[in-house]
This record gives C-alpha cells, sequence and structure tokens, in this order.
C-alpha cells in the first residue's frame, strides 16, 4: 500500500510575490532542464511568498561559501573531505575543502556544466556538460582535466557505480543514457530510455540505474545487460534520484508534483511519497548512516525527511534558489548549491547532537 506522508506548509500571503517571482527567473536562468521543469510549475502565475523555516534544531546551517556564477551539480568526496560545484554560468567547478569551507581551486571544463559525481575508489570526478554534448573527466589528484568524453546531446544528470567504476549519464535531448567504461573513458553502450531523462542514480546494493524522465517516469536498467527491465510511475515532471543502498531505497525528486516518490530497490515500486511543498523538489541527496534524505526546494530552503517515517522533520533555510544537494555521511554534512545566491550551503546534521562551530562542521557530544 502507498502511504502519502505530509508535513504543514506555511502560507504564502501575496507580499513576497515579487521577491519570490525574480527567485524564480534566476532558477530558471540556471539551466535549460530546470527551466523545463519549472515552466510545467506554472510558478510565475503563483501568489505566495517565501515560507518560514520549520524547527530544526538539530540540523543547522554553518557556513556559506561563494563559488561561481550560478552553482547547480554537486557532489562531496567522503574519502578527502573534498566538495565539487558545477558552476553553470562561468564553465567550471569549485573544488571546496570540508575543513575550512573554502574554495581551493576552481577547473575549467565545458559549457554549461551541470551534473557530478564522484568515484570515491578511481579518485575519479566525472562532470556532464549540457551545452558541449561532452563529459569531464576529471583526477582527484592534480585537479586538472585528465578527459574528456563525448556522449548524447544534453547530457545532464551523472552517477557512478562504486563497484563497478562505470558511469551512467543522461543525455537530455537525445532520450538516451550512455554507459563510460570508467577504464577506458569511452562510451561502451548507449541506451534508449524515452524522452527527456534527466536525473540519474545507482544502487549498487541491487545492480539497478535509475532514471527520472518526462512526463512521470522512471526507467530502470540492469547493469548486468544494459537494458530497461521495469518502468515506474511517480509524480510530475520527475527531476532528481538518490538511492540508499544500505536501506535498499530509492528517491526521486517531482519537480511539479513537489513530492519525493520512496521506491523499494527489492520490488521496484512505489511505497510511499512524502510531500515537499512550495515551491518545488529538486536536487536530493541520501545520507545513509543517519537514514535521512535532504531535497532542495528551488526557492530558500532544504527539506530533511526522515527514511525511517518518510515523513519531514525539518525545514532548513539556505540560499536563493536551492537546486543541488550532496552529503558527506563521514561529517554529518550537507552541502546545498543556491543558484540565484552565487553560493553553497552547509549544513550539519546533528543526529541528536550540539552543531560544531570549528570549520570541520562536526557536531561535538552534549
Amino acid at each position: 500500500m502507498e502511504i502519502t506522508s505530509t508535513a504543514a506548509e506555511p502560507e504564502h500571503p501575496p507580499a513576497g510575490l515579487a521577491r519570490k517571482q525574480e527567485a524564480m527567473r534566476c532558477t530558471q536562468r540556471a539551466a535549460t532542464l530546470i527551466t523545463v521543469a519549472i515552466a510545467a510549475l506554472g510558478l510565475a502565475a503563483t501568489t505566495a511568498a517565501s515560507a518560514a523555516s520549520a524547527p530544526a534544531a538539530r540540523i543547522k546551517v554553518t557556513a556559506t561559501i561563494a563559488v561561481g556564477p550560478q552553482p547547480f551539480g554537486v557532489a562531496a568526496d567522503p574519502r578527502t573531505n573534498t566538495i565539487y560545484v558545477a558552476n553553470t554560468r562561468n564553465n567550471t567547478v569549485s573544488v571546496i575543502s570540508g575543513r575550512t569551507n573554502t574554495v581551493i581551486t576552481t577547473i575549467p571544463v565545458g559549457r554549461f556544466p551541470s551534473g557530478v559525481a564522484i568515484n570515491p575508489r578511481s579518485g575519479t570526478i566525472y562532470v556532464t556538460n549540457e551545452h558541449s554534448g561532452t563529459v569531464s573527466v576529471i583526477s582527484r589528484r592534480t585537479n586538472t582535466v585528465v578527459a574528456t568524453i563525448q556522449v548524447g546531446e544534453g547530457p545532464e544528470g551523472v552517477a557512478v557505480d562504486p563497484r563497478t567504476g562505470t558511469i551512467y549519464v543522461t543525455n537530455v535531448f537525445s532520450g538516451t543514457v550512455s554507459v563510460i567504461n570508467g577504464q577506458t573513458n569511452t562510451v561502451a553502450t548507449t541506451i534508449r530510455v524515452g524522452r527527456l531523462p534527466v536525473g540519474v542514480g545507482v544502487n549498487p546494493h541491487t545492480g539497478a540505474v535509475y532514471v527520472a524522465r518526462a512526463p512521470n517516469l522512471v526507467s530502470v536498467i540492469s547493469v548486468r545487460t544494459n537494458t530497461v527491465v521495469a518502468t515506474i510511475r511517480v509524480g510530475r515532471a520527475p527531476f532528481a534520484v538518490a538511492a540508499d543502498p544500505q536501506a535498499n531505497t530509492i528517491y526521486v525528486t517531482n519537480a511539479s508534483s513537489k513530492t519525493v516518490s520512496v521506491i523499494s530497490g527489492r520490488t521496484n515500486t512505489v511505497v510511499a511519497t512524502t510531500r515537499v511543498g512550495y515551491p518545488a523538489a529538486f536536487g536530493v541527496a541520501a545520507d545513509p548512516q543517519a537514514n535521512t534524505i535532504y531535497v532542495a526546494n528551488g526557492d530558500d530552503q532544504t527539506v530533511a525527511i526522515s527514511g525511517r517515517t518518510n515523513t519531514v522533520v525539518a525545514r532548513i533555510r539556505v540560499g536563493p534558489c536551492a537546486l543541488g544537494a550532496a552529503t558527506n555521511p563521514r561529517t554529518d554534512t550537507i552541502y546545498v548549491t543556491n543558484a540565484c545566491g552565487n553560493t553553497v550551503s552547509v549544513l550539519v546534521s546533528c543526529r541528536g547532537r550540539a552543531a560544531a562551530p570549528e570549520p570541520e562542521a562536526r557536531c561535538r557530544k552534549e
């Protein structure tokens, strides 16, 4: 049985409509796919203002880091405590030290970088360049681009299978997924999935790849056969995908429905739908150790969802146009890109402890 979980959504008086519309216009400029998703929302006609944050005593913003213009994709390397942020408007990747919360270098990549994924075992970072039709391969050791791979048209989402080192890239306007061999940095095969594939995530527990695509579907690909083995109906305009291999659960944000679909990795069915609320649900990241899922809502909030109850447990105010999200479970830290503020918000999940003020953004015991 599917369970729909909702949290109380704050009311939005019309006084802040102008600010909201400007924020959403900035969000629309952040990426081609985001423009499509927001257009489906019809936010311009909505009378609303910024939401007041719900109490979030155990999740706190500890730093705000300036990066490049209109940051979007973000990924954290738990082995080195380093964060990589794609800056869509100046074709760069900001490299952030998780210890000092400062940008330590900036790497030029292709045109309109969007998605970021990391293979911690090989020390390799993969960045999709939407307008170049390529994937930039970055060495963790040198912070330089060591290869550029031609893929399909409009590459957006990217995910790595940590067991095989294989990379999966969604090509929005080709309707395909490029499968890249991580050893040779070449495209091994291309899988046709359907219209406008955007987000992608890998569940190494089952050897399945989940692709969010229009209008309300998730395609499931077998890593063994590189074929679509199932199609799951979710909410409207599915956008991003995150997998929790420990719980064998997949989370898909539905931008237009303002929800998160919770998918069982065992049955490939939706077992719960959690309402995130106004204005949308964009980036998503899962912290398996904390059993918590974080969703960037496209405005100025990050929504925390309990993986145990599939309910919203906190709303944390971040920067304007929150789009991307990533977690470092080793440090209990969440990173959210704010496209309109050109910043990254650093959040600490204290899991019942008091937030620490140190640059490492860790929690100390009470």
